[in-house]
């Protein structure tokens, strides 16, 4: 069958993926509330198309944290690739490598980070860290991955507990035998994820500043108050993000979390959104609501369900395009012309 739109992935992934892999990729927290509420947002938004624009030529490239990237969407973090593919985040870096876009890297990654920086050297990479209670093993998460040359360091902010995913209860999830948690290999059980730190706090951010040159990008803000204080903790970026609506149920949808955010922010520091993108008139009204870039979480799971690293470039070329074809139908000839000038919230 041809793959021509995201969903398409999803379906199959959803027909192949043995069904406890599926399960733990697609759950959300208690009702799904929320994780289906990141889709349903978008739908919300509508366009403001301008005409006679000349949009022969359509330039989707844009920057993150100064680094040029082929076009604003990244790979978010999420564990355990292995469940889709053999070759798990080393295929995923790859696909990021060859698309020329950035791929956040889990702890809980099934690779280490020292094989994912080898399987596409000199890819665009940010590390994404939790801080456990072993503060040690956190420390030396932080020096390995400036040491194997990533460039950023993402620190999720949104799990001191995780939050009650009802089919992983029902499944009694776990990794199998033969797949580990390669960069905490021997710090904990998988699924017992008790020893993360509960009480990790804003001043947790001069810590990590003490660890790293890399520039910090926190993960979990959903509020103009948390904005304020990420930007008065010094961070360079922050995620809109609700974990794919894996933690708290019944919060916003990131797009609707996102303007809030994006204003109270003012310019000061790099905004993103993850949660939700499906099509490439997704990732247009995000950028006109002043996001600088999005990154997508269970669909990369999808295209690597498909074919790995060439299943995930298909996802990501889908998204291109379709980015590319909603910029040039609403009249903008590059990404700096989009503003939210583009989009209105619909009464439906």
């Amino acid at each position: 069958m041809a793959m021509v739109c995201l969903s398409d992935f999803e379906a199959y992934a959803k027909k192949y993926l043995p069904k406890v892999a599926w399960d733990y990729f697609a759950a959300g927290a208690d009702d799904c509330t929320t994780r289906d509420e990141n889709i349903l947002a978008y739908k919300r938004i509508r366009f403001r198309p301008r005409m006679l624009r000349d949009v022969s030529v359509v330039d989707i490239r844009t920057k993150i944290l100064g680094s040029e990237i082929s076009f604003p969407v990244g790979i978010a973090p999420t564990g355990f690739h292995q469940l889709a593919w053999p070759d798990g985040e080393k295929s995923t870096a790859r696909a990021a490598r060859a698309m020329n876009t950035c791929y956040i890297a889990s702890t809980y990654s099934t690779r280490t980070l020292e094989e994912i920086s080898t399987a596409a050297p000199g890819g665009l990479r940010w590390f994404q860290l939790y801080i456990h209670r072993n503060r040690a093993a956190s420390q030396q998460l932080v020096q390995r991955a400036e040491a194997s040359g990533f460039q950023g360091l993402v620190l999720t902010a949104d799990l001191p507990y995780t939050g009650k995913r009802r089919d992983d209860v029902r499944n009694g999830f776990r990794l199998p035998p033969h797949m580990k948690v390669k960069n905490l290999e021997g710090a904990f059980e998988v699924c017992k994820m008790s020893l993360l730190d509960p009480s990790v706090t804003w001043n947790d951010i001069y810590w990590l500043r003490s660890l790293t040159r890399l520039p910090i990008i926190i993960k979990g803000i959903l509020t103009r108050e948390d904005a304020e204080l990420a930007v008065k903790h010094g961070v360079q970026g922050i995620i809109v993000s609700n974990h794919g609506g894996r933690q708290l149920d019944e919060g916003p949808a990131t797009i609707d979390a996102l303007v809030e955010v994006v204003e109270a922010v003012r310019g000061r520091v790099e905004v993103y959104v993850d949660g939700g993108i499906r099509k490439g008139s997704d990732v247009l009204k995000a950028l006109a609501l002043g996001a600088k870039c999005v990154f997508i979480g269970r669909p990369a799971l999808w295209g690597l369900a498909y074919k790995g690293e060439e299943g995930l470039q298909d996802v990501l070329r889908i998204l291109q395009d379709e980015f590319r074809l909603s910029m040039a139908l609403a009249g903008c000839a590059s990404v700096s012309e989009i503003g939210q000038h583009l989009v209105q919230f619909s009464r439906l």
